[in-house]
């Protein structure tokens, strides 16, 4: 649905009150006369943000890249109530993620790129990357995040240091580290449906040489969705996720440290909740009398993931360079089943509904065996000199089967009708390499090279068809591609406030494989390449020019800003769902693009902080040949049809705003003699994105959620109670939908209000 957009002038009239009504003053490192002394708890300034997005440590102002850097007190702000990896959507510029399997397997988009791809075995143009180990596959992507000491959104490509399927971009997150200092914390808080949500840690020194930390994050929430179809109440919406962390670092000596990692997580509720025929025809909205808590479904719901994974990181210091080796690996399995026409009954087995359903349609997709394991090994020049370099090697080695179910759901008892599989491996290799010269103490001139080598070997089977007949052997697909990727950039230091920065960055997205043949329309069984669903997409190629500038002033004020311009050759594109509701691997044969991005850090007093950030993104499809499905469930297309076939040429991406905006507004005062408020109001919008590659009246809709703590910290910050609340407006917005059935959509979550106590020590 389209939100109304009345809200805006009330946010944006919001917080330019909240800029004029700031106390007067500097924000510098003066200490304020009120007791007690100031802590970080009571003073907001602007710290250096030190960054690794170039695999070192580095100041962000000072690096030739588009980054947003959320630190652990804004990622906490966001994600209260128990929210996943998504909180992050529209936090940072260019930035954007969706799913349709609830909590488990996000879609992540930057600067408009992304996959809107469902199968298991999907492959992304952004990467996420956890303590340094990349997590590949989508459903490994919905690992909880917790304990975290900050959070990096990497823009545009990073194919030198960072590789395959990154030519949009990274997501980076980094825990909190080991130390010989006792601390640790304990985050507790209740909300709006028994929503539980429990984050903690402890770490500190087991010996002169062994300190070790151990977190833990419980989350839960009771159904709140009635099945007026069944009867039942509280039938959906409920979930139950424990994850856990334990790190031991070791470093008997200032030249040697290892530090070791385990970690496992498991998630047992509701997968993503598909609401029947909940747009009106020829529009956007959402129907009269759409209730948020109320669905009619007659198929089942369940999602149920368990993970392991570990990382072993070691640094030897030699002195004039440091000699660093990564080894990482995840396994995990995964089960998620719904019903997905989102209604009952069906056209020819009446009765049915909500609205008009042609047929029922309820499936399930899964992941008995997934196995991942990385190898990065790179030394690296100590820093201080005119010259600093980095060369290293990398491995990826990954293993799936991915199962599809399909049900019938108006026989009793539900029972499977239809049952395939697929089995992908997945191997590569790289060698990089990454210089760095300064000539002088304005300038930095930096260059990167790598060559990546890409192999997988895919087969599927359908032994029990849904449709058809049953694939008479496994059809069997294997790709090969060596790619070299490269970028130059430079960064000119006008003043000591004001950097300048350009950028010349190459990326590539390895070869795909798909093969969702449950559903497919095939009378070969699996012999006709032509009919079997099997598809495969060329590797995509991207090269991107942006420019910037970035300025700090006086610790009170960061503004930075750039542009930037990028064409895909070959983009990798996934014609999802149609009639069939399969997926179709297609390369598109050019993709432009181009847009500004802003972050912004304002502390008018010690008292305030402001930060906002926005972009503007334009992307566009160039390819007249380019023809994709139309929806099979009732929609209103716009683009030119043919035979059933869309032309997508000169149409934006899917899931890819023009427009995205944030922002946090901070206010911290003392009260008393060991108090101190704090009070932060925070939001993201951007405007109207499309749901596929084709254009309709109805697959389209914007966003606008609001959310707002208040606390009060006590005893020198070891204690805080706090009242929060997430999308506080209650907005009710279309966040996907399906389009092989009916207009079937997926909306947010609604208005929830908690309670929060906080201990640290």
């Amino acid at each position: 649905m389209s939100v109304d957009r009345s809200h805006l002038p009330r946010w944006i009239a919001a917080l330019a009150a909240c800029a004029l009504l700031a106390p007067g003053g500097r924000a510098l490192a003066q200490q304020p006369q009120a007791e007690p002394s100031p802590t970080p708890e009571t003073v907001k300034l602007l710290e250096e943000v030190t960054v690794t997005a170039q695999k070192r440590e580095e100041n962000i102002q000072e690096i030739p890249l588009s980054v947003t850097s959320l630190d652990a007190d804004k990622l906490a702000l966001i994600s209260a109530g128990g929210a996943d990896v998504k909180a992050l959507s529209g936090r940072a510029p260019s930035l954007l993620l969706e799913s349709s399997f609830g909590r488990a397997f996000p879609r992540f988009y930057i600067r408009g790129l992304g996959n809107t791809d469902f199968d298991l075995n999907a492959s992304q143009p952004v990467s996420m990357i956890v303590d340094e180990v990349v997590l590949e596959n989508p459903v490994v992507k919905g690992k909880p995040l917790f304990d975290l000491a900050r959070t990096e959104v990497l823009r545009g490509p990073q194919g030198s240091l960072f590789g395959r399927n990154t030519p949009a971009g990274i997501v980076k997150f980094d825990s909190v580290k080991p130390s010989q200092d006792l601390d640790g914390f304990a985050r507790v808080s209740y909300g709006t449906y028994d929503n539980i949500d429990f984050k903690g840690a402890v770490g500190g020194r087991l010996s002169d040489t062994v300190s070790a930390r151990a977190s833990v994050l419980y989350q839960s929430q009771s159904d709140w969705i009635d099945n007026t179809r069944s009867g039942e109440e509280d039938a959906l919406g409920g979930q139950e996720t424990l994850a856990w962390r334990l790190q031991l670092l070791w470093q008997p000596n200032e030249k040697f440290r290892a530090l070791a990692k385990f970690d496992g997580w498991s998630l047992d509720g509701t997968a993503r909740i598909f609401r029947a025929n909940i747009l009106k025809t020829g529009t956007n909205q959402l129907v009269d009398g759409y209730a948020q808590d109320q669905v009619a479904q007659d198929g089942l719901n369940e999602q149920e993931i368990d993970a392991f994974g570990g990382a072993l990181k070691l640094d030897y210091d030699f002195g004039k360079a440091t000699l660093t080796s990564i080894t990482g690996f995840e396994t995990l399995e995964m089960y998620s089943r719904g019903d997905i026409d989102g209604g009952f009954g069906a056209s020819f087995a009446p009765p049915f509904g909500p609205g008009f359903i042609p047929f029922p349609s309820e499936s399930a997709d899964g992941l008995p065996e997934l196995d991942q394991l990385t190898q990065e090994l790179r030394l690296a020049s100590n820093p201080g000199g005119k010259w600093d370099w980095l060369v290293g090697l990398y491995y990826f080695d990954e293993s799936l089967q991915a199962d599809s179910f399909s049900y019938n759901t108006l026989a009793p008892g539900n029972p499977q009708d239809g049952y395939a599989f697929q089995t992908q491996d997945a191997k590569s290799w790289a060698t990089f390499a990454s210089l760095d010269y300064h000539p002088n103490e304005r300038w930095s001139l930096k260059g990167g090279l790598r060559y990546t080598t890409d192999e997988k070997d895919f087969s599927a089977e359908r032994p029990d068809p849904t449709f058809q007949l049953p694939t008479v052997r496994p059809i069997q697909v294997s790709t090969e591609a060596d790619l070299v990727t490269w970028d130059l950039a430079a960064t000119y230091e006008a003043t000591d406030a004001v950097n300048l920065y350009g950028r010349v960055g190459t990326g590539f997205r390895a070869p795909s494989i798909q093969g969702r043949i449950l559903f497919c329309a095939d009378f070969a069984g699996g012999l006709d390449p032509a009919s079997n669903c099997v598809s495969v997409a060329d590797e995509e190629k991207l090269t991107s020019f942006e420019a910037g500038i970035k300025t700090e002033i006086n610790s009170q004020l960061r503004l930075n800003v750039g542009g930037f311009m990028y064409n895909v050759d070959g983009q990798q594109i996934v014609a999802v769902g149609g009639q069939f509701n399969t997926a179709t691997l297609l390369n598109a044969d050019k993709t432009n693009g181009y847009g500004l991005e802003m972050d912004l850090d304002w502390a008018p007093t010690s008292e305030w902080l402001i930060t906002l950030g926005g972009s503007y993104n334009h992307t566009e499809i160039d390819d007249p040949n380019l023809k994709v499905g139309a929806c099979g469930g009732g929609c209103t297309i716009t683009n030119p049809v043919a035979n059933g076939l869309v032309s997508i040429d000169g149409n934006a991406l899917p899931h890819a705003p023009k427009w995205i905006f944030s922002g946090i507004v901070d206010y911290r005062r003392i009260v008393g003699s060991q108090g101190v408020f704090k009070a932060s109001v925070d939001w993201s919008y951007h405007d109207e994105k499309s749901f596929f590659l084709y254009q309709s009246k109805e697959f389209v809709a914007d966003s606008f959620e609001l959310g707002a703590r208040l606390a009060y910290t006590f005893r020198q910050g070891k204690w805080e109670i706090a009242a929060f609340g997430r999308n506080l407006t209650d907005e009710l917005i279309v966040q996907n939908g399906i389009d092989f059935n009916n207009l079937t959509g997926m909306t947010n979550e609604p208005r929830m209000i908690g309670f929060e106590l906080v201990t640290r020590f």
